[in-house]
């Protein structure tokens, strides 16, 4: 099968060090060695929050701001590949077609940031698209999809599955509010919807669940299921893996 791992910044490295990177890097290992063809796509979390606001009050406009972030994913794109063996390749893809290269040499394909105004969320979902994949796993630093942001509203709702369809109206409602965290972005959303890609969303602070997710269904988040999927994980989520 294969899959599109969307790890956030934030979940990838917390702050400097190595040990959450090789722990993820161990998961996607795993993965590979049972069957699995593996694109992961890293985003650029609070060290690209930083440097998009010290440019920003340097004078940077946003097109500069983007690229800037678009560099700290890349690099932490690169912390994840010296983590990995010697099948991934030995530098983030700068583009779908160089991502979906890498996967038919069999090579563990690693991603940052594409372009200006798209950010990691919509690139892991676009190369899940591109690429045709089984599933989509989002790596985020909250549980699942909620119905407001958890870290303000107490009261706030987690969904343990939606259709395509809903989280597109979820996450709309999320980004109209402002300061709201969403897990994922409203073009991601789209490019799911219009996809009918099988999507997951987790917590990924302990690499483990992405695993669980990817071999029997098991993760604790929000399933995103296409129109006419059943509720039951499809043919890769086995208890024999």
């Amino acid at each position: 099968m294969k899959v599109v791992v969307s790890i956030g910044g934030s979940v990838l490295v917390p702050e400097p060090g190595a040990d959450r990177v090789a722990e993820h890097a161990a998961v996607i290992e795993d993965l590979v060695d049972e069957g699995c063809r593996i694109g992961a796509v890293v985003g650029g979390g609070g060290v690209a929050r930083e440097y998009i606001s010290a440019a920003r009050n340097l004078g940077a406009n946003e097109i500069e701001l983007d690229q800037l972030g678009i560099d700290v994913t890349r690099l932490n794109a690169r912390l994840l590949i010296a983590a990995l063996s010697e099948e991934s390749v030995t530098a983030p893809a700068l583009d779908y077609e160089e991502a979906s290269e890498a996967l038919r040499r069999d090579d563990i394909c690693v991603m940052g940031g594409v372009a200006p105004a798209q950010t990691t969320d919509a690139v892991g979902a676009a190369l899940a698209e591109y690429i045709d994949a089984d599933l989509l796993v989002y790596a985020t630093s909250v549980p699942g999809v909620y119905s407001a942001d958890p870290n303000e509203d107490e009261d706030a709702i987690k969904y343990d599955e939606l259709s395509a369809t809903e989280l597109v109206d979820v996450i709309a409602g999320l980004e109209m509010n402002a300061g709201a965290s969403a897990p994922v972005d409203l073009l991601a959303a789209k490019i799911i919807e219009r996809s009918g890609m099988r999507t997951i969303v987790l917590d990924g602070t302990d690499p483990d669940r992405i695993a669980r997710a990817v071999r029997h269904g098991e993760h604790g988040g929000t399933d995103i299921l296409p129109d006419g999927a059943g509720a039951e994980p499809t043919y890769w989520a086995s208890d024999e893996q």
